[in-house]
């Protein structure tokens, strides 16, 4: 009896994510610079108006390692969007919160994500959106939602800042 091949894949799924996953980064980050901050600052900031997060906190919710954090949290705090300020029952911790200015910056990012994400969805008949969306939710949420261990893992690509 001899063994057969696996047939090979009809679809290039990985090809499709990072496609759309590399257009999609791109055009957020050309729209996002045009209001002066980029794809980095915004997600943090718009994750600290959810209330008194610590950096380390708002570093694993925005998918950022610790220096990286501090960096754009320095950043955040030059631009005046931002403070931090010592946690009341951890004094090595730091709360971040969002300024006057950094609410009225979200703001105007979120009308500008928002457009971009109703423009890329509008491209699928309006009985699919929804059911795609939820299709991916449930792919990051389950199946794709940890990494497999590997001896050499793979590079993220650097998103522009």
């Amino acid at each position: 009896m001899s063994a057969t091949a696996p047939a090979k894949p009809t679809t290039d799924l990985l090809y499709l994510f990072a496609q759309a996953s590399h257009v999609l980064t791109t055009e957020l980050t050309a729209a996002l610079a045009e209001i002066g901050i980029s794809q980095r600052t915004y997600c943090v900031l718009s994750k600290a108006m959810t209330g008194e997060l610590t950096q380390g906190q708002l570093a694993e919710l925005s998918l950022l390692d610790k220096t990286t954090m501090v960096v754009t949290l320095d950043e955040l705090e030059r631009l005046g969007y931002a403070e931090r300020h010592p946690s009341s029952t951890d004094r090595r911790a730091r709360i971040v919160t969002v300024t006057k200015a950094g609410r009225k910056v979200v703001a105007a990012a979120d009308k500008v994500v928002a457009g971009i994400y109703e423009d890329v969805l509008a491209t699928l008949p309006a009985g699919e959106r929804d059911a795609w969306v939820d299709a991916l939710t449930e792919l990051v949420k389950g199946r794709l939602s940890t990494p497999t261990p590997c001896r050499q893992s793979p590079r993220r690509r650097r998103t522009p800042r």
